[in-house]
């Protein structure tokens, strides 16, 4: 009988919740457009993925308008059973190596000046499929120069080898997302390891300190204030440079329930709190995903990035 992918599923009773209604300010554009159209034509003609469409990103409408997307790598079947997500999970197909060729002709095609590509969990390799990001990075220099690179990597299990794989293709951002708090790791994210966020973040750092480190935090599923700021604190302590906060929007019953809605006070309270402990940038929003406003995240900091470097090198 053949394996049939599924949604995730999770026990609402796992996170004590009340109803809420969703606030006026979150408001999601609908896709379409010229544009929209064109670039959906382009990824099925290239047999690619999207985490916008995968993940069912609210953003997905403003983004593919504008010609971004995030492409999503290693197929579309993940290995692990998060609760707030809507990818396919379960036993994946082999990976396909011409996968990177297809990313890279995309990004081509669309012109783009700045590419951000992320994946699926792929458990069942030892090496996570890190040489798959290592090709694309490659790939896209040598047919599109001048394209900033983004990397929304998984954790490879804390694998100090798997990583050193992507950085020494030196994208110009790695990122990998922390999501949520340690007290809620295991309902939220049941195979994954605050450990191992920590230990991908810090030693991104530690093998290439010029390329600028990215993580990320929903909000809405239980934690406290106290709790977000905790882990910030712990992401500088790691190296972090940029971090984005957004509100946890349910994609389905099935997933885990929205805890709470946070204020646009609170979003601004948490951007102005980071800038603080010394990110150096900091994108927090009811709708802020990992990759939005990525383009002009490089373009500002990667200059002062190498000036510091190189003035520190100098010295």
């Amino acid at each position: 009988m053949p394996f049939v992918p599924t949604r995730a599923r999770v026990n609402p009773d796992e996170i004590q919740t009340t109803p809420q209604r969703r606030p006026d300010w979150i408001k999601v554009r609908a896709p379409g457009g010229e544009t929209y159209e064109w670039l959906q034509s382009l990824m099925r003609s290239k047999s690619l993925h999207t985490v916008c469409e995968e993940a069912m990103c609210p953003n997905m409408g403003e983004c593919w308008g504008s010609g971004t997307a995030t492409f999503l790598m290693l197929g579309d079947v993940c290995t692990r059973t998060c609760g707030f997500c809507d990818i396919k999970r379960g036993q994946p197909s082999p990976l396909d190596w011409l996968e990177p060729e297809r990313v890279a002709q995309a990004v081509k095609a669309m012109n783009l000046k700045h590419a951000v590509i992320t994946s699926v969990n792929r458990d069942d390799r030892k090496d996570g499929g890190a040489p798959i990001f290592a090709m694309v990075i490659q790939r896209i220099r040598q047919i599109h120069p001048g394209c900033s690179i983004e990397v929304l990597i998984p954790d490879f299990k804390g694998s100090l080898e798997a990583l050193k794989i992507v950085m020494d293709a030196r994208p110009e951002i790695l990122n990998h997302n922390v999501e949520t708090v340690p007290r809620l790791f295991k309902q939220v994210q049941p195979q994954d390891n605050y450990e191992w966020a920590a230990a991908t973040l810090s030693n991104a750092k530690k093998l290439d300190p010029e390329v600028l480190s990215k993580s990320g935090i929903m909000l809405g599923l239980g934690e406290t204030m106290d709790e977000v700021k905790a882990v910030m604190r712990d992401q500088r302590s790691w190296g972090v440079d940029i971090l984005t906060l957004g509100q946890y929007l349910q994609p389905s019953k099935k997933h885990l329930p929205i805890a709470r809605y946070y204020t646009l006070e609170e979003f601004d309270e948490l951007r102005e709190f980071g800038l603080s402990i010394g990110f150096k940038w900091v994108e927090s929003g009811p709708l802020v995903r990992s990759s939005y406003r990525a383009h002009e995240q490089v373009r500002v900091l990667s200059d002062v990035h190498r000036q510091l470097y190189g003035a520190n090198e100098a010295n």
